[in-house]
């Protein structure tokens, strides 16, 4: 997959912006606040239709404008594909492929894969467990459609289920066959969950470990340990089991919505014992380790977002991560970077078709 052209209309700080693409490196250069990770995130949302960076749809559009857009021209191998995503004021947001509304947002996902490395990946390891999960199932989204079918259906579920507990706490009534009937539903699309996610983090462990080594010419052996209340128990027994306190608490208080990834370090918590530079090569390790099972399960190449990835790393595992993208062939790169020559001169040594875009 790569895409050729990019156009930006009130999104952010970019009144008007267009670019033509490098199929293989795209350096964005510039100061600090003129807007090169905006540009990044305008190709996360032709990803995915949405910000990486977490920020609402209304919010990213321009200061005093009433809509944003951003389109794309996307070569899937194939042929030439127009992916246009408008965000109005007053209105929802609509994503089109050459000119076809999607019917539902989650029906785009997968069409262009990407991954993204950036300074607020640090929040995988600092924040609680739901930083985590949103990662993991969208590693597992872009290549599973079922995946992220059962997870809506999941999540729907939970919000009906606790909706009811509130209901009865604020009627002091308590009716428990009612809310027996979201039992089926949560086991059903739960274990679906839980087993896929099992069997996603054992195919990536070995990937991470990999990659990770050749990135910090490290001796650490790390580790990511799947969590879940799902391991020592069925959905039905938890569900059982924790009836009388889902009533005191209102809401669903065990499930694969407490799940949690744990990354570890010679057996003890990254976040405790990892110093900066060795928990950035650990989630660079874990991007590219989620790139290749994209190509892999899909055929597809996802496009590569840096964000700033001179962040905590050194030049020198700058230039060995960037080589071994290369190497594994991973595809088309967008890199930011406050330093033109630094760019340029990690560009020069791989010696790749590229272009580098002043951003001012």
């Amino acid at each position: 997959m790569t895409i050729q052209k990019l156009s930006l209309t009130n999104f952010k700080n970019h009144s008007e912006k267009s670019f033509e693409f490098s199929p293989q490196i795209n350096c964005f250069v510039g100061n600090n606040g003129v807007g090169k990770t905006n540009i990044l995130d305008a190709l996360h949302y032709l990803s995915v239709g949405k910000s990486f960076l977490g920020n609402t749809d209304l919010n990213n559009i321009m200061m005093g404008e009433s809509f944003f857009t951003i389109e794309g021209e996307i070569f899937d191998g194939e042929k030439e594909n127009i992916i246009k995503i408008q965000q109005p004021k007053e209105a929802k947001k609509i994503i089109r492929k050459n000119d076809k509304t999607y019917d539902r947002i989650a029906d785009h996902i997968g069409f262009l894969p990407s991954v993204t490395i950036s300074p607020y990946d640090s929040n995988l390891i600092s924040d609680s467990g739901e930083s985590r999960r949103k990662f993991l199932d969208s590693m597992i989204s872009q290549t599973d459609r079922e995946y992220l079918f059962n997870l809506i259906q999941y999540q729907k579920t939970v919000q009906q289920r606790n909706a009811l507990l509130k209901s009865f706490a604020k009627s002091r009534y308590f009716d428990h066959e009612n809310l027996e009937i979201y039992n089926e539903p949560l086991i059903k699309f739960g274990t679906k969950i839980f087993e896929k996610r099992k069997e996603f983090i054992s195919s990536i462990l070995p990937l991470i470990q990999n990659y990770y080594e050749i990135i910090s010419n490290g001796k650490e052996k790390i580790s990511v340990i799947y969590q879940s209340d799902l391991q020592d128990s069925t959905f039905l027994n938890l569900l059982h089991e924790n009836l009388e306190k889902d009533r005191i608490l209102t809401y669903t208080s065990k499930g694969i919505h407490k799940d949690d990834l744990l990354f570890e370090m010679n057996g003890n918590l990254l976040k405790k014992i990892g110093s900066q530079g060795q928990q950035k090569s650990f989630l660079v390790a874990l991007k590219l380790s989620q790139m290749n099972r994209i190509k892999v399960i899909t055929g597809k190449t996802p496009i590569l977002l840096l964000d700033d990835i001179f962040d905590k790393l050194d030049d020198s595992r700058v230039s060995q991560l960037i080589e071994l993208v290369n190497r594994e062939n991973f595809g088309q790169i967008f890199i930011t970077d406050t330093h033109k020559e630094r760019t340029a001169n990690l560009v020069k040594k791989i010696n790749e078709e590229s272009e580098i875009f002043e951003i001012k």
